[in-house]
């Protein structure tokens, strides 16, 4: 299967529902006049109940969170997304006890093995439950989240949600008509040595693996996603295979308003990234090399201020979502790219909701641990160029 891309926003009635308040009706009759109703159970409290091993100990009222890293408020938001390609036809899941299980009690299974990493044994002691429907339960969320939740990974789709992006990465070190910060990941795997087919996997760093190349907005938001190169190819080979470099190179993205910094001089939309991708009219990347002068020194310390953006988001996404976090043991090739895409709406979604639980996660940038840093020669001469006068507007130092 290809690399799977980032989609464009689709707006949908479905996708703006109310989000139901999901309860279990009471198991006791109460007579009207000896009091007043009870309230129904709460979906978590009757789930709780079933939590074995060591998130026993998580069966509070206060303890979603910690079993599930996300809000209530969040957790219903999904469920309401992918309600109707869940609950689309009669489900046969049930638990080891033969009880059905609910909505609720299915993304439950699938956020916490997305969200824990864990093995599907695990999962599936933990929740009282076979590993087939642990599996099963999980690629089902993951085919109705790509379905449904596509619209909060898009690229902006008008010029004033797009000046807004470049008004707050400006904010941060004064690069100005930036659009968006790119970097690129490696989800590790273990792999049969002895197939020849597994080679492609093998990247410099010794290890099995496959790319993720991602471009975010200033509040660490995923605008463009590919997943599914095989982890030996360099970053400017991704990059260049990608829809992102076809659309920039085509003039159909990136092709925004200009902004004059001097008289005859007009710096266009343009994104950042590290040493590891090309210099191009729409990329542009730190000088390289020794005896930099103050000057380009100055502005590589912007730069990687800027792109830090990039490279926290990425870490967030791994240590929110830690399926795809350390070394996947051979997972399949094929749906692996799906799953690391709904990680990135899932990424997203927490952000576009505010979620509480962002708050209490450390802000790392170092999500490729083990891996040093690619250098890649190509250079565009026009972009060079621009590269130098944007150097010296920002030190005041460009003639007006």
């Amino acid at each position: 299967m290809g690399p799977i891309k980032g989609f464009k926003r689709r707006k949908k009635a479905a996708d703006k529902k109310v989000v139901d308040q999901n309860v279990l009706p009471s198991s006791s009759t109460i007579v009207p006049s000896l009091g007043p109703q009870p309230q129904p159970l709460d979906w978590w409290d009757e789930f709780s109940k079933r939590i074995s091993g060591p998130l026993s100990q998580s069966k509070g009222s206060k303890s979603f969170e910690s079993v599930f890293r996300i809000s209530r408020k969040t957790f219903n938001y999904i469920c309401s997304l992918v309600k109707e390609d869940l609950m689309a036809r009669q489900s046969s899941y049930t638990d080891i006890n033969g009880e059905p299980l609910s909505l609720n009690d299915q993304v439950a299974v699938a956020l916490r093995r997305l969200s824990s990493g864990e093995s599907l044994s695990i999962i599936g002691d933990t929740f009282g439950m076979n590993q087939s429907t642990v599996s099963q339960i999980t690629w089902r969320f993951v085919e109705a989240m790509e379905e449904r939740g596509l619209h909060h990974l898009s690229w902006p789709s008008n010029v004033a949600e797009m000046e807004e992006i470049k008004s707050k990465f400006e904010k941060i070190r004064g690069l100005p008509n930036c659009c968006g910060a790119i970097d690129i990941t490696h989800v590790v795997m273990t792999l049969p040595t002895m197939d020849p087919s597994n080679h492609v996997w093998f990247d410099r760093e010794k290890n099995y693996s496959m790319i993720l190349q991602a471009v975010v907005d200033p509040e660490m938001r995923f605008r463009d996603v590919i997943a599914g190169w095989p982890g030996s190819l360099s970053d400017a080979i991704v990059l260049r295979s990608s829809g992102l470099f076809r659309l920039s190179e085509e003039g159909k993205r990136l092709n925004g308003k200009k902004l004059n910094i001097s008289e005859g001089t007009e710096l266009r939309e343009f994104i950042i990234g590290d040493a590891g991708f090309p210099l191009l009219p729409w990329l542009l990347t730190p000088y390289q090399g020794k005896g930099l002068s103050d000057l380009q020194i100055e502005f590589n310390k912007r730069h990687a201020a800027t792109r830090m953006v990039a490279q926290m988001a990425l870490a967030r996404l791994k240590e929110m979502w830690r399926i795809i976090h350390g070394v996947m043991w051979m997972p399949d090739r094929n749906r692996l790219p799906r799953i690391v895409l709904v990680c990135c709406l899932l990424h997203n979604i927490l952000i576009d909701l505010e979620d509480e639980a962002l708050d209490d996660m450390s802000l790392s940038h170092h999500h490729d641990i083990g891996y040093s840093r690619q250098n890649c020669e190509s250079s565009d001469q026009s972009a060079s160029v621009m590269r130098d006068k944007l150097s010296l507007y920002l030190t005041g130092k460009l003639p007006p």
